[in-house]
């Protein structure tokens, strides 16, 4: 498929999901998509297209906990950034680990980090943190203060 066919392709089977679409560069697209839309659009980019899942990052982005999803077609060097907002409160979206196995640290990462909540993530356990780290506590906030000046950073390094 050309870059033309994958945006048309993509922008018409999910233009009910799609909140906004920024065409940065011939080789850079970035789409707002609805929270719930995630797992469908992702595994679609993956299993369909063909893109690679090359990573994802999150952001506190005050009032919302913004997540980017880069999927790349390196066939037509196409890079497309997926961005869901959360709510700063709650933030909850459908996990993509079960289905892109890529993204299972990820999301642990992004969970222990900024406090969001993979729903159906296969493996939630921690694996940054301390184990007395306390819960509630997410050191990539920007309200996060340090809790304990003695506390053991280093995870086991």
């Amino acid at each position: 498929m050309t870059r033309e066919e994958v945006l048309l392709d993509f922008t018409s089977r999910f233009h009910e999901d799609i909140l906004d679409l920024h065409d940065k560069s011939r080789s850079r697209v970035y789409v707002t998509i609805t929270p719930e839309s995630i797992v469908k659009i992702g595994t679609y980019l993956f299993r369909n297209v063909g893109a690679r899942f090359n990573i994802a990052s999150g952001t506190d982005m005050p009032p919302d906990i913004e997540i980017l999803y880069h999927f790349i077609v390196e066939d037509i060097n196409l890079l497309i950034s997926l961005r869901v907002n959360l709510d700063r409160e709650n933030p909850v979206i459908d996990s993509l680990g079960k289905d892109i196995e890529a993204m299972n640290w990820i999301e642990r990462e992004m969970s222990e980090l900024l406090g969001i909540t993979f729903t159906g993530h296969p493996d939630p356990r921690r694996l940054l943190l301390a184990d007395n780290w306390p819960e509630g506590v997410y050191p990539l906030r920007q309200d996060y203060e340090e809790w304990d000046e003695t506390a053991d950073r280093t995870r086991g390094i």
